[in-house]
């Protein structure tokens, strides 16, 4: 091979030596997957990537729009309207800071905001994933009214994880939506309004093949006078 073909591959070489070294930046996926959802466009994305990337490699927690739109093909005027929106919709914020070394106050951009905002779609997404998941076996009216219910008694919406033990219980260990409510009733007169506790009556249930509401309440009622 002569020397002229082996120019070309040497710098090529280089340049993915440099390209190496310069390293990389974290970007969320969630981001990347579900920026459409949160209503962003590209130019907002790219700029958030920016700031991640000033922010990680440079470690320049507040740079100028002019050194932001300097790597991007968007113009000034779209680079601040990018960040007025971000900034409007609280998917970023500035915080203001004091710089130890000089005492001089200083502002940095942060992306707190934006990470808790896909956080939270995540957890709306699997809500609505267990209910989806439950449709095909219970109808929407029994599966609401159950949940509705289980809200009402516990006072406040239920958790994913909740919701996923409810699902369970119907779908995996086949209780009976009239048992299962019969168990929280169990549990609210009992004064132990806990999944955990709920879960161990259907246990105590199954094991002793109470399989219908009255036999349910003859079981309670023979475990009462028991004790």
């Amino acid at each position: 091979m002569s020397r002229q073909d082996t120019t070309p591959r040497k710098m090529l070489e280089a340049a993915l030596l440099i390209g190496f070294r310069e390293g990389s930046v974290t970007v969320p996926t969630l981001l990347l997957k579900h920026y459409r959802t949160l209503k962003l466009s590209e130019i907002e994305v790219m700029t958030i990537i920016q700031l991640i990337s000033f922010f990680e490699k440079e470690q320049n927690d507040f740079p100028t729009i002019e050194e932001i739109q300097a790597r991007m093909t968007a113009s000034p005027d779209q680079v601040i309207a990018s960040l007025q929106k971000l900034l409007h919709e609280q998917f970023i914020t500035i915080d203001e800071d004091t710089e130890e070394a000089t005492g001089m106050r200083c502002e940095r951009y942060n992306l707190s905001p934006l990470y808790q905002k896909l956080a939270q779609l995540v957890i709306e997404q699997e809500a609505a994933a267990l209910t989806a998941v439950r449709a095909p076996i219970h109808s929407d009216a029994a599966a609401k009214d159950i949940y509705t219910t289980f809200e009402k008694e516990f006072a406040r919406p239920l958790t994913p994880m909740e919701l996923e033990t409810i699902s369970g219980w119907l779908d995996k260990d086949m209780y009976r939506e009239e048992l299962i409510l019969t168990a929280l009733k169990e549990a609210v007169f009992a004064g132990k309004v806990y999944f955990r506790y709920i879960d161990r009556i259907l246990l105590e249930w199954s094991r002793n093949r109470v399989a219908t509401v009255e036999q349910a309440k003859e079981y309670s009622q023979r475990f009462r006078q028991s004790r």
